[in-house]
């Protein structure tokens, strides 16, 4: 296959675009189900969520008057295009075992500019309300950011210093998965909440606080632009599962069951989020970066120091 056409296909259609905005839905389904399930409702039918995103892509954009419109519209869609980028470079190491040295780091370097744009989009909207959420969200990246660093850090660490995304799966083909040690358990667990932080689901839901800010950062978005925001938040559904999955629990084995257990393992993720969604009330701001930054900081560099100890 011609380079040139072979990278639009895994940037497009598999494991980009197409592929994760799929499944990204479909998990979104999920969690609003077993949310429904948790408060005793019958929850959406499966298709729910692509209707919403349609329902939206098919409305009017209304851009604020007090704000910046250029900025305004290119958060959403750079933010888009980072998170389908990361998609294809986490799935591309999972399914085809390819990547590039350092790829680690452009994924990281990525994730942390969806909430850059965030906190653009919602700054250049003019609206007092929007800009508070848009503090609340670069104060809950600052706080988390570090955690989730180290926690990447130990699973590199523990897969022989490679920043690879390939090589660290290679590793745990031969020496089993990292979460199978104390440290890679525990960096394993601080990641599971680190990624809650960076979707914004309770109980760090803070930038968005719909009863206190109306949505927060996305209060001025509408249309196409509104539903890019929203499919962004699908497509992370399937980005931080699948990049824990690679560094921590062995990525996938598409051959007999290792589809199903590969399939097990996505779930046991998901359900996890889910759960610590639906039992968990929203935090203060000052209350999750105390959290942070005295609680999960330092066990994310015990974890650190564990991994270089070989433990």
């Amino acid at each position: 296959m011609n380079p040139g056409i072979e990278s639009l296909f895994f940037l497009l259609i598999f494991p980009g675009l197409l592929f994760s905005a799929s499944v990204g839905i479909l998990a979104g389904w999920v969690d609003r189900k077993v949310s429904a399930r948790f408060q005793f409702r019958v929850g959406p039918p499966v298709l729910q969520n692509l209707n919403d995103i349609l329902k939206l892509f098919g409305k009017e954009t209304i851009l604020p008057r007090e704000g910046v419109p250029w900025l305004f519209v290119l958060a959403p869609v750079g933010s888009f295009a980072m998170l389908i980028l990361v998609s294809a470079m986490v799935g591309m190491a999972l399914f085809f075992g390819r990547g590039f040295g350092g790829d680690l780091i452009v994924v990281l370097y990525l994730l942390m500019l969806h909430s850059v744009m965030l906190f653009q989009g919602a700054a250049s909207s003019g609206n007092v309300y929007a800009s508070m959420g848009a503090g609340r969200e670069i104060k809950l990246l600052i706080a988390d950011e570090l955690v989730f660093l180290l926690v990447c850090l130990t699973a590199v660490v523990k897969a022989n210093f490679q920043l690879s995304l390939p090589a660290i799966l290679t590793v745990q083909a031969t020496g089993g998965a990292l979460a199978g040690s104390l440290s890679g358990a525990l960096a394993l667990v601080l990641g599971v909440l680190c990624i809650q932080a960076k979707m914004a689901l309770p109980p760090f839901h803070i930038a968005e606080a719909e009863t206190e800010l109306v949505e927060g950062p996305l209060m001025d978005y509408s249309g196409p632009l509104l539903g890019m925001w929203k499919l962004n938040q699908m497509v992370m559904y399937v980005v931080f599962p699948f990049l824990l999955i690679l560094l921590f629990l062995g990525g996938f084995h598409l051959q007999g069951w290792g589809i199903l257990w590969a399939l097990l393992k996505y779930a046991a993720i998901l359900v996890v989020m889910i759960i610590i969604k639906n039992t968990n009330p929203r935090l203060r701001i000052d209350t999750a970066l105390a959290f942070f930054w005295k609680i999960a900081a330092p066990l994310a560099l015990l974890a650190l120091v564990l991994a270089i100890l070989g433990v």
